[in-house]
């Protein structure tokens, strides 16, 4: 949908409001504010009276119109469910970058579009632990920020080391809030590593009681702001680069993986090669349909106008998965599957092609 300006109702009461429910609803632009030179938040309400519960890390889908062509892109949503009358996305402007940019250059207060969620199993509802370890580089911070809030908000003894990574000291996202963070809260220690003027902003400046240590993060970083960090659960997101780095040098450090957990919006960038010259029969919702070898089931859906859902179209947030119910299949992501699911049959429709002549469930499940 195109950004449309609504009449913003002057006051919604938390106790008339519904629960979110997943699926899709208009959200109303009521504030945004510069982070950094490149990075701005946006806060919104629904357009209807509305509490949003979700877990703390998951991220929902906008969907836009620009141009006459009509795009989704998934952004994780960087406020707390422990506040939850209102939603708060934070989007940087990258080179190229289609979407966020066209999101920071236009959208305002009273602007409205259209989203779906909450989508995610990189969340701390179903990643539970007893000590935690967020790092974070870039925009990455989104969910390290939202989990935060959550835990300081409503498990006050909550155990939390917070080590973040940006360019320089005016690339901090959110340093007013988490310098607020862990000033008020004893168990809560956040560190930076900058790779530009970490050494004069580690003794001087507003956060001079945050550690801030020059460079990127490596393990002896690692070891001086967070000593005991084999004893936690360590949640990662950032640039793919970044995380692939952290990752590696954890298992170096004999961590236990099984303790480790990033986020990505990019784990699977395609489904497996199919035979374009073959056509098979598709059954589904009542009808018949032929489908290419080449096309995946998301594709083949949306091109016949069926609903289905389609967020991060990577195989990571599980919101087009869909049951097939006889045929063959090839997929190269069950990421967002359990067990059960796969063995009943489950599939992520953008991330398979069809084998043979398929029936197929679309849900909703």
């Amino acid at each position: 949908m195109t950004l449309n300006p609504l009449q913003v109702s002057p006051a919604i009461s938390q106790f008339q409001a519904g629960q979110w429910v997943p699926g899709e609803l208009r959200l109303i632009c009521v504030a945004r504010w510069q982070e950094t030179p490149d990075v701005v938040s946006f806060r919104f309400k629904a357009a209807q009276p509305l509490s949003f519960h979700f877990k703390p890390g998951q991220f929902l889908a906008l969907q836009l119109e620009i141009a006459g062509e009509e795009y989704r892109r998934c952004y994780t949503i960087s406020s707390s469910p422990s506040r939850p009358n209102s939603l708060m996305l934070t989007i940087k402007r990258v080179e190229g970058g289609k979407i966020s940019n066209y999101l920071i250059d236009n959208l305002k207060p009273g602007h409205s579009l259209m989203a779906s969620g909450p989508y995610g199993q990189f969340n701390l509802i179903d990643i539970p632990a007893e000590r935690y370890l967020f790092l974070s580089a870039g925009c990455g911070i989104t969910p390290m920020f939202s989990m935060s809030r959550f835990l300081t908000d409503s498990y006050l003894d909550s155990d939390i080391a917070f080590i973040h990574s940006a360019r320089s000291e005016q690339d901090l996202i959110f340093r007013d809030s988490l310098r607020a963070m862990n000033s008020r809260h004893d168990n809560f220690k956040l560190g930076y590593l900058l790779e530009q003027g970490g050494e004069t902003a580690s003794v001087s400046g507003e956060l001079a009681e945050c550690p801030m240590l020059p460079g990127r993060l490596s393990l002896a970083a690692l070891e001086q702001l967070v000593p005991d960090y084999l004893q936690r659960t360590v949640y990662v997101c950032g640039p793919e680069a970044y995380m692939a780095a952290t990752e590696q040098m954890l298992a170096q450090a004999d961590f236990d993986m099984t303790r480790f957990h990033k986020e990505s919006f990019a784990e699977n960038t395609s489904a497996p090669a199919g035979d374009g010259s073959a056509n098979y029969r598709l059954s589904v919702a009542g009808l018949e349909l032929s489908i290419n070898g080449d096309q995946t089931l998301l594709e083949a859906l949306e091109s016949e106008g069926l609903p289905i859902i389609a967020a991060c179209r990577s195989g990571v947030c599980g919101s087009c998965k869909c049951r097939v119910v006889s045929g063959e299949v090839e997929s190269s992501s069950q990421q967002t599957l359990s067990q059960d699911e796969i063995d009943s049959g489950m599939v992520l429709a953008c991330s398979s092609r069809v084998k043979s002549d398929i029936q197929l469930e679309t849900g909703p499940f």
